[in-house]
Formats: C-alpha cells, sequence, structure tokens
C-alpha cells in the first residue's frame, strides 16, 4: 500500500502524574476493547469503568448505555472485522479529570458475516476520537466520535450512490486522505 501522510500526533507531556495515571487507564481501556483476543465483552473491561458509568454514541452504537455495553458491542464488530487494530493515537491529552485519545485504525472484514454480509477482505482505515472523564481512577463516561461511514463503506457494509461530491463519492469515500485535498 502506498504511504500515507498523517497529521503529526500531538501528544501533550506537560500532564500532572493524575493525568498521566488517567491516560494510562483509557489507553488500557481502548487496548481491551479494540483487540479481538481480549475483548471477550463487557467484562473485559469493567475493572477500568465505575459502577455509574455512562457511554454516548447514539447514532452509531444505538443501544449502548455504558463503556462495557460499547465493548460487548465492540466485540461483535471485531468478529467480523477479526484483525481489526489501533494503528497509532494521532493526539492524546487530558487536563484535570478529562482524557482524549485521538486515533486511527484500520481491518479487513476477513472473520464471520457482518449483518449477513460475507466476508470479503476488503481493507478499511478510519479515525476516531474517545473522549472519557476519569475520576477515582476509574472511568466515569467515554463518549464516541467516530467516522463511522468511511469505514462502512470502505469494508462494503454501507450502500453509496455515486455522485461527483467527495461526500457522497464511492471512491472518495474509500480513499479519505486523496479526498481529503479534493475541493467541492
Amino acid at each position: 500500500m502506498a504511504s500515507e501522510k498523517y497529521p503529526p500526533a500531538v501528544i501533550t507531556t506537560d500532564q500532572t502524574a493524575e493525568e498521566e495515571r488517567n491516560i494510562e487507564t483509557c489507553k488500557e481501556y481502548m487496548a481491551i476493547a479494540y483487540s479481538p483476543r481480549e475483548n471477550k465483552g463487557g467484562d473485559s473491561v469493567r475493572h477500568l469503568c465505575r459502577d455509574d458509568s455512562w457511554f454516548w454514541s447514539p447514532a452509531t452504537f444505538p443501544g449502548c448505555e455504558t463503556p462495557m455495553d460499547y465493548a460487548a458491542s465492540h466485540s461483535i464488530v471485531m468478529q467480523s472485522v477479526a484483525d481489526l487494530h489501533i494503528i497509532r493515537f494521532d493526539q492524546v491529552f487530558a487536563k484535570n479529570g478529562h482524557v482524549l485519545l485521538r486515533y486511527t485504525a484500520e481491518g479487513s472484514h476477513c472473520g464471520k458475516p457482518y449483518k449477513g454480509i460475507p466476508a470479503s477482505g476488503k481493507h478499511a482505515k478510519w479515525s476516531a476520537a474517545a473522549i472519557f472523564e476519569v475520576e477515582d481512577g476509574k472511568i466515569k463516561s467515554f463518549t464516541k466520535d467516530w467516522d463511522q461511514k468511511t469505514m462502512q463503506i470502505q469494508l462494503g457494509w454501507a450502500p453509496v450512490k455515486e455522485s461527483e461530491d467527495p461526500r457522497w463519492n464511492a471512491e472518495a469515500l474509500a480513499n479519505p486522505e486523496r479526498a481529503r485535498k479534493q475541493k467541492e
């Protein structure tokens, strides 16, 4: 695959010791939630989360109300995208009890069928942001902002009608870095 350029990673280094611990807690959560081997559902991440924790991403993970629900739902996606992994954290910073992890991930539909769509081997690369709130060393909230459409189109899971507009063009959506340079 051709080399793609990414924006430089933004990693803040002037964090307090508590903010560093919060970042590590959130990275541990992500490492488990994004591991096809370690994520066995909600119990896999429960030890990192408060009992009263909540999750927010209704358009992309409907029905998920807690970080444990998200891990359970994500484990189902990873049965289909069995090689899913985070390539890198593009931005990492914490302030007080909040942590932002903006990351790039990739994977192929090389596992089980997804919602009746047989494995195609198609590859996808996408970006997302995980915004956490950590209290007393445990995750209190997790809000996910994810470019789901790009991933689903690249994997062949979402229909797209052809258009010249790069927001609705199958080729542009399959190659977001190239499309980023196109003008409307």
